[in-house]
């Protein structure tokens, strides 16, 4: 017997707003306790995201926020491969893909803020991966979605025109973040060059994650809750 509809719009919302509300609530508990120095790092890189989460109080509430948030995200990719299971256009390997990406991304995401505040090569070694497989196959799964939510006729509009951009501005900085790489020599310019394009990276997925939110809060994509 039909139930109760659970609106699923706000599951990539929470992401986005946690996502939030855990990198910058260890941003100011490490600027209160001295680890790192009180700046803009959105626009003057003084410190990275890692760094800002390793110490003290922070990391450990960083944690317990993105550990969650892994979890959720994972979630999310699921929904939205089920959310394409009845368009013609989206063929059952494409949603394969989409869910298989997205799983990775956020197992990354649960490796990286596990290991986060650890010392030793090895550790090191599983963050950094942790961090280029967690952006690198989210963004892979987003351009999919994309892809398949425009094709089927459920994602036109500003919405579209918004995903896109964030998508170009998140390669963009990507691009930038390979050039200043290789061709800037000062090392500490090059830190602070690839701090800022790290905070405003993160600033880009969160925001990609609330277009997600309003896309399926116009579609009405929802759970039926079956009474017995």
């Amino acid at each position: 017997m039909p139930g109760a509809k659970f609106a699923l719009w706000p599951l990539p919302l929470c992401i986005a707003l946690l996502f939030l509300f855990a990198v910058h609530l260890a941003w100011w508990l490490s600027v209160l306790d001295g680890h790192i120095p009180a700046c803009n790092p959105y626009w003057e890189g003084c410190t990275s995201v890692s760094r800002a989460a390793r110490h003290g109080l922070g990391n450990h509430l960083f944690r317990l926020a993105v550990l969650p948030c892994a979890l959720l995200h994972a979630l999310n990719w699921w929904l939205a491969a089920c959310w394409f299971r009845d368009s013609e256009r989206a063929m059952p390997l494409n949603r394969g893909i989409l869910f298989a990406l997205g799983t990775i991304s956020a197992l990354a995401l649960a490796l990286y803020a596990t290991f986060l505040g650890t010392e030793g090569e090895a550790y090191r070694f599983l963050r950094r991966y942790g961090v280029v497989l967690y952006f690198g196959c989210g963004f892979l799964a987003q351009l999919l979605f994309m892809q398949l939510a425009m094709r089927s006729g459920r994602l036109r509009g500003g919405l579209a025109r918004g995903m896109q951009g964030i998508c170009v501005a998140m390669l963009a900085l990507g691009v930038t973040n390979v050039a200043a790489s290789a061709f800037v020599a000062d090392a500490d310019l090059r830190d602070r060059i690839e701090n800022v394009l790290e905070w405003q990276l993160g600033l880009l997925l969160v925001g990609w994650f609330v277009l997600q939110a309003l896309c399926w809060r116009r579609d009405g994509y929802a759970l039926m809750l079956m009474r017995g």
